[in-house]
């Protein structure tokens, strides 16, 4: 099997579409991806097959949570090597999207992507979240942020849920152990605007991997003094 076909098929399986136009682009992004890798460390993954497995697949099982719609504005917060965000972007390409990283070699690498396969409505911006999140242009302004970032819940949500306007989602990538996660963080939602609504655990094709999507909605307005500095959300999480 070849490696697109892998991606196709996994796509099917999702129970999504895709034309030839958007596998290329997969294709150039990937290409970019392991091209890039060897000058900056991006990601660990390098295999093709597990590229489009872990990354690829993996980003677009978002849609499964059926939030991802036409003309929605989307925040990815820790995009890494831009996912799920460009991903998304390939798919389903009137969203807007902005890619956030703290770390401003990724996302040259990024800004490089965006150009070779030309999307539009969809930016990169180097900087911290928790700085992001109080200014007024960004400050509940998205119908969704998305994360797949390695951090736990309650950390996660105080970085994500102030950039959520009310009646909005808060979209957190986990892997399949997340209940403990949930319990610990339930406080930090509650206290910044949010509420569990749904856990999807699903399967990535072509693999053994089951994570979950924790679907967080916006109910009420995040309170100002939050976020706090970075230091303080990871010594004393809510």
């Amino acid at each position: 099997m070849s490696n697109m076909d892998i991606l196709v098929r996994g796509i099917s399986e999702l129970q999504m579409d895709i034309d030839s136009d958007k596998l290329e682009k997969f294709k150039t992004y990937k290409s970019l991806l392991k091209e890039w890798n060897e000058k900056i460390n991006i990601t660990a993954i390098k295999d093709d097959e597990e590229i489009d497995i872990k990354h690829f697949l993996d980003s677009l099982t978002v849609f499964k949570t059926g939030k991802i719609t036409e003309g929605k504005r989307i925040i990815d917060i820790g995009t890494g090597g831009g996912f799920p965000g460009v991903p998304i972007k390939i798919i389903e390409d009137s969203v807007e999207v902005v890619l956030l990283d703290s770390l401003n070699k990724r996302l040259k690498f990024l800004d490089e992507v965006i150009k070779e396969l030309g999307l539009q409505d969809i930016r990169t911006m180097h900087e911290r979240a928790e700085d992001l999140g109080n200014k007024n242009e960004y400050r509940e302004k998205f119908d969704i942020a998305v994360s797949r970032a390695v951090a736990s819940l309650n950390i996660l949500a105080e970085y994500c849920l102030p950039f959520v306007k009310p009646n909005g989602y808060f979209i957190a990538m986990k892997g399949s152990d997340s209940n403990e996660e949930i319990r610990d963080a339930e406080k930090a939602i509650k206290v910044l605007g949010g509420e569990l609504e749904n856990k999807i655990d699903i399967k990535i094709p072509h693999s053994n991997i089951v994570h979950s999507l924790l679907i967080i909605k916006k109910i009420s307005h995040t309170p100002t003094k939050y976020p706090r500095q970075s230091g303080k959300i990871k010594k004393n999480p809510l």
